[in-house]
């Protein structure tokens, strides 16, 4: 079955994106991907490099007068959040799709998608992947039970009565605050699968990995995992690299620094997908110099964010938070 993906992107997230494109050439043999860059520079490069497989959807072919309305009252990011429901909706409409699976820019796929589609019930229509948090990295009452990040639709009337009220409610409220229950797009999968018929989460732990929750399991490879409390192994089949920072001055910081991430971990999913982020960056200034793909950070801010605010919220997180909970 052919699969139609979709992702939104700016020119600071264009490493990333490119990356993504890559691990799914490699691994998923038919496949679409619609992009809707967020920025010029984004969007001229992509026109140049002219990727197959490939259909490019500019802000002003996409932006209807809802979404022009929100964008005056949202951030950047909060805007970017807004759109993710009216992306997949275009796609489903305007190109007639029969599916359509929305990625986060950041995901790097090791293995086809296809056994994550497989998994759904011949009576579902949508697929939602939860967060799957480490217990004592627990943020599902501020962040939600879902994560935005792969998402299946295809185009029967129960999906779409989804993807619809998903939109009409990110146009009445996104912003990167909870308020009311809500959390910028995201809160509003929490009920869904007992607000809408068919709609499946998400079994398969290969799909969904990610620094909230690898400390549940072993690898020795990017071929099998296994949680730490199972004897089975699993397939890794896609992993989110959430918070990857790149600093002027050379420096990393792999994860947001609440996470623990293994030298195991870093060997296998972090240190190739930091390599191959470094040689899309040198492959795009040969095209375009004007701008970072990577979206690097001041090197000035290298050191709070890795040592001030890094080291406090490691020592929050793996420590004092854990010894509360196993407490209280």
């Amino acid at each position: 079955m052919k699969l139609n993906f979709c992702t939104l992107f700016d020119s600071h997230y264009l490493s990333r994106g490119m990356a993504m494109i890559k691990s799914l050439k490699r691994n998923c043999p038919d496949f679409h991907l619609y992009i809707f860059p967020f920025d010029d520079k984004c969007l001229n490069y992509l026109r140049k490099i002219n990727l197959p497989n490939v259909t490019l959807v500019s802000l002003k072919e996409f932006e209807d007068e809802q979404l022009l309305a929100a964008k005056t009252t949202r951030t950047r990011t909060e805007y970017c959040w807004t759109c993710t429901s009216s992306v997949i909706l275009y796609c489903l409409e305007k190109f007639r799709l029969p599916n359509c699976i929305y990625v986060d820019a950041d995901l790097f796929f090791y293995h086809s998608p296809q056994v994550l589609i497989d998994e759904k019930p011949g009576d579902h229509h949508v697929i939602i992947t939860a967060h799957r948090y480490t217990w004592y990295y627990d943020k599902s009452k501020l962040s939600g039970k879902y994560c935005v990040q792969f998402m299946y639709f295809d185009d029967s009337e129960a999906s779409m009565k989804v993807i619809r009220w998903w939109r009409d409610r990110c146009i009445e409220w996104c912003y990167n605050r909870m308020e009311d229950g809500k959390f910028g797009d995201q809160k509003y999968l929490d009920d869904w699968t007992t607000r809408f018929e068919g709609v499946w989460e998400l079994h398969h732990p290969g799909g969904g990995l990610a620094p909230w929750n690898i400390q549940q399991y072993t690898f020795e490879n990017i071929f099998e995992g296994k949680e730490l409390k199972a004897t089975a192994g699993f397939l890794p089949v896609f992993y989110h690299f959430h918070g990857i920072r790149f600093y002027d001055n050379g420096k990393i910081i792999y994860a947001p620094n609440t996470y623990r991430i293994s030298k195991q971990v870093r060997r296998i999913f972090y240190d190739p997908y930091v390599e191959t982020l470094q040689k899309i960056k040198s492959e795009v200034a040969q095209t375009d110099s004007s701008f970072d793909p990577n979206g690097s950070q001041p090197s000035s801010s290298w050191f709070k964010d890795r040592f001030v605010n890094g080291k406090l919220n490691y020592i929050m997180k793996n420590y004092l938070d854990r010894l509360f909970n196993f407490w209280r």
